[in-house]
């Protein structure tokens, strides 16, 4: 096949063409390189696609409509994975209008793409965050998800109501994914396990927030990986037994699907920073702090519908998948 991977020099993307390259397919990899985190490290990723003869990269901010409209338009996809967005809770309180461009404008680009091409199925990102204030767990897609506490948040939910949109107008397939604090390899230097490895080698103290009394759903990102295909590989199709007057939020009457991916198993964040300390051989430094604003204490993934579905669930443990993290921080930061 022929797919547009948007966001291909992120953690993920990077991760997820890899897989595609691998099995034969043709991937057209696009990025705008933004300086939100180091752009040495998203030009190294790269740098492992580029390499490859079914790779393509193009250079390109999904909130620019022209360019947009020309790829999509030059290329005719057959299947788009859209992992590009505005990433990150905290900074969303700094700089809201970041993701409006890049996660309501940006998408909106997209999905008119896909209208407009004749693309079979589009696979995006979401997050666990849109889950916000809901305190039952595990969290589950059938549930109401409508008290976001972060605008990240409230941008991700939106997505899921725009890919409905067009689902129901003009029978695009669409399938979102929640993605469950993904971690490992290649990673984002503002998440945790990243934070964390390097203040724990320069004998920084780290910041440990809600006093240490927070739990994550971490999930590998190979096992992300495997999730993203594999639902890419089986199109979104309008659920038979949906029933408007319930109103399940996950499926509909039109080709649409929402499904989380997590590890479900939360791991208390001290007990992932023993982990952490276990593979480098050293002790943590903790600055205990409050719950920042826009974050939640706990998320736990309810994934009885993804294994439903394509029959997969993520299940690589974190002291495994710490260890594979550590490795490859110091060799790439020869640390």
């Amino acid at each position: 096949m022929k797919i547009l991977l948007t966001g291909s020099a992120g953690f993920i993307g990077m991760t997820t063409a890899l897989r595609l390259l691998a099995r034969g397919d043709q991937v057209v990899g696009l990025d705008n390189l933004n300086d939100y985190y180091d752009v040495t490290l998203k030009e190294s990723r790269l740098s492992r696609l580029t390499a490859h003869p079914g790779f393509k990269f193009v250079k390109l901010d999904v909130a620019d409509r022209p360019g947009m409209e020309a790829l999509f338009a030059t290329e005719k996809f057959d299947r788009v994975i859209h992992l590009a967005a505005q990433a990150g809770v905290r900074y969303s309180l700094q700089n809201p209008h970041a993701y409006i461009e890049s996660n309501i404008v940006g998408f909106t680009n997209v999905l008119e793409g896909c209208r407009h091409n004749k693309v079979q199925h589009l696979v995006y990102a979401s997050s666990s965050s849109v889950y916000g204030g809901n305190t039952k767990m595990p969290f589950s897609e059938h549930d109401s998800v409508d008290h976001p506490v972060s605008l990240y948040a409230a941008t991700k939910k939106a997505n899921e109501l725009m890919a409905h949109t067009y689902s129901h107008l003009y029978g695009l397939p669409t399938t979102g994914l929640r993605f469950f604090t993904v971690y490992g390899p290649w990673g984002r230097p503002d998440m945790a396990l990243f934070l964390f490895t390097k203040a724990i080698l320069e004998d920084t103290p780290i910041d440990v927030f809600n006093y240490g009394n927070m739990q994550r759903d971490f999930t590998y990102v190979d096992d992300i990986v495997e999730g993203v295909i594999r639902v890419l590989d089986r199109t979104a199709t309008a659920d038979p037994t949906f029933d408007s007057a319930l109103s399940d939020p996950a499926t509909s009457s039109a080709p649409f699907r929402v499904f989380n991916i997590g590890n479900n198993n939360p791991v208390p964040l001290l007990d992932f920073i023993g982990c952490i300390e276990n593979a480098l051989g050293k002790k943590a430094e903790k600055n205990l702090l409050p719950l920042q604003d826009g974050d939640v204490p706990a998320t736990y993934a309810n994934t009885d519908a993804l294994n439903d579905w394509v029959g997969f669930v993520p299940g690589t443990g974190v002291q495994d998948g710490i260890n594979r993290f550590i490795a490859w921080y110091r060799d790439y930061y020869k640390a």
